[in-house]
């Protein structure tokens, strides 16, 4: 494991906990040249997930795009690293091994994003949804004010 301080490869393990519910092991590690801290998550690899997009391209699935997307969706929102981690986890879980739209993983993000936060469902919603005007967003946010 690289020092994300020095890029040294020599560290040794402080503390090994498990996180996300048992899927995932967190060790806490410290760099033998520098001395830095370190957190680095260990997990199991899933069997292959193909991701077929609206174009019909398919790809290999990466969890980090969905972490970044549910990050940018929760951009200044009160939202805890803890959550985002608990939101991706429950998308990733559901996701079955062989092939999946694009837009059965969006559907779990606003999903997920909707129980937490309705702002940060309706930033991730204009994008993936492709709002073209106000009355797009002024809809949704009346079907979440009917609720």
């Amino acid at each position: 494991m690289k020092c994300p301080n020095c890029g040294q490869t020599g560290d040794k393990v402080l503390d090994s906990r498990t996180a996300r519910d048992g899927a995932a092991i967190r060790r806490r590690r410290e760099c033998l040249g520098c001395g830095h801290r370190f957190t680095t998550y260990e997990e199991v690899e899933r069997d292959e997930l193909i991701v077929v997009k609206r174009t019909g391209k398919r790809q290999i699935f990466d969890r980090q795009k969905i972490d970044a997307s549910i990050r940018r969706a929760c951009g200044k929102r009160p939202i805890s690293d803890d959550q985002i981690r608990t939101m991706i986890d429950n998308v990733v879980n559901a996701l079955e091994p062989g092939e999946i739209g694009s837009d059965r993983i969006a559907e779990l993000v606003m999903d997920q994003l909707h129980k937490t936060d309705e702002v940060a469902y309706i930033r991730f919603a204009s994008v993936y949804r492709k709002f073209t005007d106000v009355a797009q967003f002024l809809s949704v946010i009346t079907e979440i004010v009917k609720k």
